[in-house]
């Protein structure tokens, strides 16, 4: 209590001595004194200065009050209804959450901590002069979103949906902005901000959400931007409830499916809620008598061409149901060709060895192993049968030279006739003749061709 009148007997001294010393004029008391739109104010080459503060709720602000070129004047700092908050290095307000940092002929600086709402305004440094210097420093306290909050309409959405989610971020100044992503990928809501308070604000945002099967499980978040916090978000994961997904694969065999084979089915299913019946059918037929089903995998031993046919895995649950289909063909079996056989047969003749090569083929069906992907080589029965018209034409053709060869050298005979042997009376009478007239007669040949 003393020490508070001590302080108060000061000022009004101060005052008195400027009152005194300076202008009889109303400008000279402190209430007028300044230019209140200003920073900085200066007399005689004596400047004040300050600055404004911004501070979070709940933090500490700090106001300076600075002098250059001072001359051991009085600097005085009050709050916004002008009560003194330090007089030099006194404080006569009872508010202890002021506390003095430092104070010296150039500079008042005072700490507040715990900044609330309460203590937004404009604050005041005075410097005791002739005539007194007034400068003014804002403090701005920033309130962050108390609650950030996802509501839905719509705990759980089936595939196909339209969801709406609502994003609440409460009593904040200033207002707080709102994002939204899915995701990587950011979404547009619609904005709307209203006054919950005298100067605090609650803003909403609202986006329209389709989803489907692939947005089971994904993260819808809403995050704040605001000057007061930062990377405050809340998510929210949705939960979509569809029909199931159904595929086959093939265990075995891995390749084309032939006779005498096993061939095995596994059926995969995915849904939510978690499919409750699947089963394996045959479409337009019932399934073969040595077909066995177990659980998701169908199997059948000893393929043969009666089990070709569609195979049908179905699957459904409280959404809806589905199914997919294996399209079967059984294949003949790999078949192994004999290797080509060949008979020669040689006829000889009494001048000419002819030799008449036979080929006997075996027609082979042309054989494609699916399973393999290659085609197996067969006989080329063109290219034999040529080779064996060119051997029979040039025979035939050795034949027909040869032939008119051997007639054209083939022996010669003379027939020796008497001249008038047809004249004689007998036949003693003609050889007499014939041997005399010998020398005289000419030589008779006859060719035979």
């Amino acid at each position: 209590m003393t020490h508070r009148v001590t302080v108060k007997l000061e000022m009004l001294f101060y005052l008195r001595r400027i009152h005194i010393g300076g202008s009889n004029s109303p400008q000279g008391l402190p209430e007028a004194a300044g230019h209140q739109s200003e920073k900085s104010s200066s007399a005689e080459g004596r400047k004040l200065i300050t600055e404004d503060v911004t501070v979070v709720e709940g933090e500490v602000a700090t106001i300076s009050c600075r002098v250059k070129n001072n001359d051991d004047s009085v600097i005085q700092l009050m709050n916004p209804n002008r009560q003194t908050i330090f007089f030099r290095d006194s404080r006569p307000l009872k508010d202890t959450r002021f506390q003095l940092v430092n104070f010296s002929n150039s500079e008042l600086r005072v700490s507040l901590s715990n900044v609330s709402l309460s203590d937004e305004g404009q604050y005041v440094c005075m410097l005791y002069t002739d005539p007194p210097q007034e400068v003014y420093t804002n403090i701005t306290v920033l309130v962050p979103p108390h609650t950030l909050t996802i509501e839905t309409e719509k705990e759980t959405a089936m595939e196909g949906d339209e969801i709406e989610l609502n994003c609440t971020a409460m009593s904040s100044k200033p207002a707080a902005t709102i994002r939204w992503h899915k995701g990587s990928k950011e979404l547009h809501g619609q904005l709307e901000v209203e006054r919950s308070e005298a100067v605090l604000f609650m803003v909403t945002s609202r986006i329209l959400l389709k989803v489907g099967r692939e947005d089971d499980g994904i993260p819808v978040v809403c995050s704040v931007d605001h000057p007061a916090v930062k990377d405050l978000e809340t998510q929210r994961y949705l939960d979509v409830q569809y029909k199931p997904e159904v595929l086959i694969s093939v265990n075995y065999p891995q390749g084309i499916t032939r006779e005498g084979e096993p061939l095995e089915l596994i059926c995969t299913v995915l849904g939510k809620p978690k499919p409750e019946h699947v089963k394996w059918i045959r479409v337009d037929d019932d399934l073969p008598v040595h077909a066995i089903v177990s659980g998701l995998k169908l199997l059948i031993n000893n393929l043969n061409k009666t089990d070709n046919g569609t195979y049908r895995c179905g699957a459904s649950n409280a959404v809806g149901a589905s199914h997919a289909d294996y399209k079967l063909y059984v294949y003949d079996p790999p078949t192994t060709l004999p290797p080509p056989t060949t008979t020669t047969t040689t006829t000889t003749t009494t001048t000419i060895p002819i030799i008449i090569t036979e080929t006997t083929l075996t027609k082979e069906p042309e054989v494609y192993d699916s399973q393999a992907g290659e085609e197996v080589p067969t006989v080329d029965h063109a290219v034999i049968g040529g080779v064996v018209a060119v051997v029979v034409f040039a025979m035939l053709c050795l034949l027909i030279i040869l032939g008119r060869y051997f007639a054209r050298h083939k022996g010669t005979y003379f027939t020796h006739e008497a001249k008038g042997a047809d004249d004689a009376a007998d036949a003693d009478t003609a050889i007499i003749n014939a041997e005399g007239g010998q020398s005289n007669s000419e030589e008779k040949k006859e060719y035979f061709i």
